[in-house]
C-alpha cells in the first residue's frame, strides 16, 4: 500500500511567519506553495521551493483567489476565463522560481476557498483545469474525489491525483464541513493519527459519526496549526509502522 503526503507551505510574508515549514517538510512527500495572492512573497517562493529541492520534496501549485486580508478563504466571484487567467498567473509565478533551481512543478492544489468552489462549480473548475492544460498537461491535478474539479481535470486530459484532509471534518457527501462550524476542524493529534490510518484502508468517519468509504492518493497535513511538525512526524511513523509506503505523487499517478 502506498500513499502521498502533501501539505501546504511557503504562507509567511514579509516579516510575518506562518507554519512549520522546515519540520513538516521533513516527513511529507509533496509540497503546495502559496503563489503570493493569499499568502507567500517573491523570497519567500524562493526559499520554499529551495528547500523543497534540498529535502528531495515535489513541488506543485497553491493558487487562491486574491484575497490577502482573508487569507483566500472567502468566495470570490469570478468568470471562466477570470479562473483560468488567475491559475495561469499564479502558476507562471512559481514556474519562473522554480526553473531558476532545476526544479520540475508536479501537481496543482487550488487553495482555501477556491478549492472548495471549484469542487462543486464546474465552470471554476473548467477554468483551472483549461489553465493546467494550457501551461503544462503534465501537471496533477489534485482535488477531493468525485469532485467538479477532478471532473474537468479528466475532461480536458489532466492526471489526478484524489485528496482526504487528516485534520478537517467531512459531511456524509465527502465535502468538508466548512470552517465556521463547530468541529470543522479536528486538534487531537491521536485521533488525526487514527483517522490518516482509516483513510490509507478506504474510510473515513463524518462529522455525524457515520462511516463513508474514500479512495485517495495524497492526504493533507495543514501545517498554520501548533505542533503541526511534530504530529506530520507521527502520521509518517504510523504509517510506516503499518507497512505503508510514503511516496511522492507522481509515483502514484499515471
Amino acid at each position: 500500500m502506498r500513499i502521498d503526503l502533501n501539505s501546504d507551505m511557503g504562507e509567511s510574508y514579509g516579516r510575518y511567519t506562518l507554519g512549520e515549514d522546515a519540520e513538516i517538510m521533513r516527513s511529507v512527500t509533496s509540497i503546495n506553495v502559496a503563489c503570493g495572492w493569499h499568502a507567500g512573497d517573491p523570497a519567500v517562493m524562493r526559499e520554499t521551493v529551495a528547500a523543497a529541492k534540498a529535502a528531495g520534496v515535489r513541488v506543485g501549485a497553491h493558487p487562491s483567489y486574491p484575497d490577502h486580508l482573508g487569507f483566500g478563504r472567502r468566495e470570490m466571484a469570478l468568470t471562466r476565463r477570470e479562473a483560468r487567467d488567475y491559475t495561469l498567473y499564479q502558476l507562471g509565478a512559481l514556474h519562473a522560481f522554480a526553473t531558476a533551481q532545476g526544479v520540475p512543478l508536479q501537481h496543482l492544489k487550488a487553495h482555501g476557498a477556491l478549492y472548495n468552489v471549484a469542487a462543486r462549480d464546474r465552470e471554476i473548475a473548467l477554468g483551472i483545469a483549461e489553465a493546467m492544460a494550457e501551461f503544462d498537461p503534465r501537471l496533477i491535478m489534485v482535488g477531493l474525489p468525485d469532485s467538479e474539479l477532478l471532473r474537468a481535470a479528466r475532461q480536458v486530459g489532466l492526471p489526478v491525483a484524489r485528496e482526504a484532509f487528516a485534520d478537517r471534518a467531512y459531511n456524509e457527501d465527502g465535502t468538508l464541513v466548512s470552517r465556521t462550524l463547530p468541529g470543522a476542524v479536528i486538534h487531537d493529534g491521536e485521533a488525526v493519527v487514527a483517522r490518516v490510518l482509516a483513510m490509507v484502508q478506504g474510510k473515513v468517519a463524518t462529522i455525524t459519526g457515520k462511516v463513508i468509504p474514500i479512495t485517495i492518493e495524497t492526504i493533507c497535513l495543514h501545517g498554520d496549526t501548533p505542533g503541526a511538525g511534530a504530529l506530520a512526524r507521527k502520521v509518517r511513523q504510523a504509517l510506516e509502522a503499518a507497512a505503508v509506503q510514503v511516496v511522492p505523487l507522481e509515483s502514484l499517478v499515471a
